[in-house]
């Protein structure tokens, strides 16, 4: 029992080769309410250990006697030390005669926590179990706090460098679910009520929770949120809190750590089982309510981002040209595709254009280097000036260096790319000039597909620019111009993503949509920078362009505006 009365729940390991030693120790250690395993020798002492090491019942302090017969109980100490399992074992040594200093100080080079000189009065005996015990658990909680705060410096680093909400929320949840040893949900709630939530990797990906739940997560969070500030920790039961987001189909009390951004406009949750809690203790509490304050600042960035994201594709959608605002000369067809980049990347500057001037019709795909919002308002003033230039002059090579001395006025910190190709339809007559970007692909009705050789510096530097390229385009010619974006991929060389593009440009059927739409379907998804891609064909003697048909300017986009949803892993990821 301890000094209050109360019995323990101490096992005690004694090692003694003498059995009226093992007997008396024994004896004494029973009578104070704790369990003892007895061993006669070193050897009995480590296969016992082993075996309760299996079944996870290891004893909680050792007492060995200092004169075993197969090694001395220094020897077995320093074993028990250089295991891992049975490092943080507290060890007691007790000895009849080895009572010198030396012998203490053996002990303690051993590795010992204290040393009795027996024959002992019950009293010191039980102290000293008590004290080595009490320090063991101490060292015990105090590792398990250091490898909860590492765990908890590492989500805090995981999350920070999370690229989106979703990304977030799911980092967050595994955090949480390492840090407290249960499952764990993560919601974060946008201004926009678009809720974002990561369920830990422990959860399977099964009977995942419904659209109602989200809802009910929704709504439960504006009411707990409403004129909160700081940490709020607080207890959900079962039947307010939807079943399924920790085990499928199973109802659980949620012990929620509720943080807000810092402006006050966003929720972010962190919700475990109540009763996974109130096992994991007040430390693991503390360090949820740590992560659910992290998260919330992670969330800060991501949210401003996706702001700005939303006013660069306004801007975007506002500023390319529509189908029904395409210019058209008789004899040509035009189709263009801008595809915005996936949600979890930032917006870039990419754009096309399409002028009818009276030499012809000047077309033009190109993308400001960058990715922000003024990416996206330099690529509206690159656009606008080429539309004012080229009332003057329309030829692409003074375009490209009027351009070229825009930019380094303006904005002499950025530099961007740009195609410039003005065709004839009544001749087929084409000019292309290039500044840093992908050439264009001329397909030419007889089955064949090349790169035009046009080649120049970027804009920004006021570097000479070469006299443009000439060529004719025959009857049923298609010239495709697209950015980087669509074929650009991390760790493969641009050379081989532009084989493989002419490819799969020579395998898509006849015109411009089945073009376009071909190559979208090849290279077009989970991007991560924005596509724009215009196409031309010279129509053949006898083709007309009907609106919606073979031959119709039109515009395709794989990617919308940002919508209100719902956000989560899909069933089986």
């Amino acid at each position: 029992m301890d000094p209050t009365g109360k019995p323990t729940d101490t096992t005690v390991l004694v090692v003694d080769d003498v059995p009226a030693g093992r007997y008396a120790m024994g004896t004494v250690l029973r009578r104070a309410g704790h369990r003892v395993i007895e061993a006669g020798s070193g050897a009995e002492a480590l296969a016992e250990l082993d075996t309760r090491l299996r079944k996870g019942t290891l004893p909680h302090v050792a007492l060995v006697d200092t004169g075993l017969p197969d090694m001395s109980g220094f020897e077995l100490c320093r074993r028990f030390k250089e295991r891992p399992h049975l490092i943080g074992l507290p060890v007691v040594h007790y000895s009849a005669a080895a009572v010198a200093p030396a012998d203490r100080c053996r002990g303690l080079d051993a590795g010992d926590e204290s040393y009795l000189t027996v024959p002992a009065e019950p009293e010191e005996i039980e102290a000293v179990v008590r004290a080595a015990v009490r320090g063991a658990r101490l060292r015990a909680d105090n590792r398990a706090l250091v490898r909860r705060l590492t765990l908890l410096s590492e989500t805090i680093v995981t999350i920070q460098s999370a690229r989106s909400l979703q990304e977030l929320a799911d980092a967050a949840a595994d955090g949480a679910a390492r840090l407290t040893g249960t499952p764990a949900a993560v919601f974060v709630l946008d201004p926009d009520d678009e809720l974002y939530r990561g369920l830990s990797r422990d959860r399977a990906a099964v009977a995942l929770p419904d659209d109602g739940a989200h809802l009910a997560v929704s709504a439960l969070l504006r009411r707990l949120s409403r004129g909160q500030s700081g940490v709020r920790l607080t207890t959900v039961p079962s039947p307010l809190w939807p079943t399924g987001f920790f085990r499928p189909g199973v109802q659980h009390d949620a012990r929620l750590a509720l943080a807000l951004t810092q402006d006050g406009r966003a929720p972010v949750c962190l919700a475990v089982p109540a009763r996974g809690m109130r096992r994991a203790g007040p430390e693991s509490e503390a360090l949820l309510a740590q992560l659910a304050e992290a998260t919330a600042l992670a969330a800060e960035p991501l949210l401003m981002y996706q702001v700005e994201r939303h006013v660069a594709l306004t801007l975007q959608h506002s500023f390319l040209p529509q189908p029904h605002r395409l210019p058209e000369l008789p004899g040509l067809d035009i189709a263009v595709r801008y595809v915005p980049a996936s949600r979890q990347t930032e917006i870039g500057g990419d754009f096309y254009a399409a002028l009818a001037t009276g030499d012809g019709m000047l077309t033009a795909v190109g993308d400001v280097v960058g990715h922000s919002l003024d990416a996206a308002t330099v690529m509206v003033e690159i656009r606008h000036a080429l539309r004012a230039y080229c009332v003057d002059d329309s030829d692409p090579g003074i375009l490209a260096e009027r351009l070229d001395r825009m930019l380094q006025r303006y904005h002499p910190e950025l530099t961007a790319t740009v195609c410039l190709a003005l065709t004839d339809p009544a001749t087929g007559r084409t000019r292309i000039a290039n500044a840093g970007h992908i050439p264009p692909l001329l397909l030419r009705d007889t089955g064949t597909a090349d790169y035009v050789k046009a080649r120049g510096p970027l804009l920004g530097p006021g570097l000479p620019h070469p006299p443009p390229t000439e060529l004719f385009l025959e009857p049923g010619d298609r010239l495709l111009m697209v950015t980087d974006g669509l074929i650009e991929t991390r760790g493969v060389d641009l050379e081989i993503s532009m084989e493989q593009l002419r490819s799969a440009s020579l395998g898509a059927l006849p015109g411009l949509d089945a073009l376009c739409d071909t190559l979208l379907a090849s290279f077009g998804h989970d991007r991560e920078d924005d596509i724009a891609m215009l196409a031309l064909r010279l129509r053949s003697q006898g083709d007309t362009a009907s609106p919606g048909g073979e031959g119709a300017v039109q515009v395709a986009s794989a990617s919308s505006l940002p919508t209100r949803s719902v956000k989560g892993p899909p069933d089986g990821s």
